[in-house]
């Protein structure tokens, strides 16, 4: 009896949820490995030839004035750059726009075509919000695809329920569990959507159920408190923000430090380092035009003229786990380390909480998880499509004979 239930609410969460989870798996494997893809496309732009000197580079201020005057109009959020001698350096300003220079000569660079970041672009909007464009509409899409993604969940732990077998017996097993072309119509239908979910089933498991805590904060609250951690504080405002480093007040005199020389310094904590980010925005950052407040000045915007920290984010080469990375809060007067922030060091509900998000992707276990990850998609569109044949010939018999 219990069976019986399991099934007809299998079939019909399938029926129902079947076209969304069929595009969510078909963008999901594509933008499976949307980081790679991006960057061979667009190498022409991400990657220079150094001069005879490749220590000769340009000022990093003068890298962003250069970004600066081909975005007038926007203000940037961030500076990568990469170890590699022969990588450009990424300016971001927010998720929209993001140019490459060239470290040597300051020249911005644009790829040939952008054709495969706008199809990237497009496949993780119809993977997140179905296509929904707007303020208003997105959230529809957003709450399509998180309840779509809770009947993926069901599908697949309940799929492995209807497959476990009664009797256990080497025909009955390799029946459902072993992939056979030869057949065809129903027995092919019924043969494929069997074994491809027994295989894919735990995969898919992990890739719904990790998709919980992105599309709502009751499953982002749920992981913190899984682990004893309080939830971080939702909504704007200083309890939704990380804690502020206090800076120690400069002397009057004082101006802050280059990026250049902020750099060497996170370069001095991380001799391995493959990676650092700058997140600018701060109203005492390097370049800026405004120095401290003499005590007494009025002013009518104190807090912007409050020297904040500079943030850095590092990656190197040995990091473990393979997403991790270390946060580094400067002093941008003295580059003095304010803060160091390890993943190890985080509390069990954020370390939890990056597990989940890069499960979910496969970022967690490099290469070979995205693969793995890919090809689970790939195999749910397959059960979507075997999954309406078994229906439609369970309730169309005699259109099929």
């Amino acid at each position: 009896m219990l069976r019986k239930i399991f099934f007809w609410l299998h079939l019909v969460s399938g029926v129902i949820a079947g076209l969304v989870i069929a595009i969510m798996s078909f963008t999901g494997a594509a933008i499976a490995f949307e980081k790679e893809l991006v960057a061979w496309a667009e190498s022409d732009a991400r990657y220079v030839v150094p001069p005879g000197n490749a220590s000769l580079r340009l000022p990093l201020n003068e890298l962003l004035k250069n970004a600066r005057a081909a975005q007038p109009e926007g203000k940037p959020t961030g500076i990568t750059l990469s170890a590699n001698p022969n990588a450009s350096v990424a300016i971001a300003f927010g998720r929209e726009a993001t140019y490459q220079v060239n470290p040597y000569n300051g020249a911005i660079l644009k790829p040939a075509s952008t054709r495969m970041h706008d199809f990237m672009h497009l496949m993780e909007h119809w993977h997140r919000f179905l296509g929904f464009a707007g303020e208003t509409t997105r959230p529809i899409g957003k709450a399509i695809t998180g309840a779509c993604n809770l009947a993926f969940l069901f599908l697949a732990v309940s799929g492995l329920y209807l497959w476990w077998p009664r009797n256990w017996s080497w025909r009955g097993v390799k029946a459902l569990a072993v992939f056979n072309f030869r057949l065809t119509g129903k027995a092919r239908d019924f043969n494929w959507h069997n074994s491809i979910g027994l295989w894919t089933a735990p995969l898919l498991i992990v890739l719904t159920l990790t998709a919980v805590p992105i599309s709502y904060r009751w499953g982002n609250a749920l992981v913190y408190r899984l682990t004893g951690t309080e939830p971080p504080a939702q909504g704007p405002g200083p309890n939704g923000a990380a804690p502020a480093i206090a800076v120690p007040t400069p002397a009057t005199s004082a101006k802050p430090l280059s990026y250049d020389q902020l750099l060497a310094v996170a370069q001095n904590e991380f001799p391995n380092w493959s990676e650092i980010s700058f997140r600018l925005g701060n109203a005492h950052g390097p370049g800026a035009n405004k120095g401290p407040r003499r005590e007494g000045t009025p002013s009518s915007n104190d807090r912007a003229r409050t020297p904040q920290a500079i943030n850095l984010t590092v990656r190197t080469a040995d990091q473990w786990p393979l997403f991790s990375t270390t946060t580094l809060a400067l002093d941008p007067f003295t580059g003095t380390v304010l803060r160091k922030e390890v993943f190890a060091e985080q509390n069990a509900g954020r370390r939890l909480r990056a597990w989940t998000r890069f499960l979910h992707t496969g970022e967690a276990l490099g290469w070979p998880g995205k693969l793995l990850a890919a090809l689970a998609s790939l195999g749910a569109l397959v059960l979507v499509w075997t999954g309406f044949a078994l229906t439609w010939r369970r309730f169309f018999r005699r259109a099929n004979k």
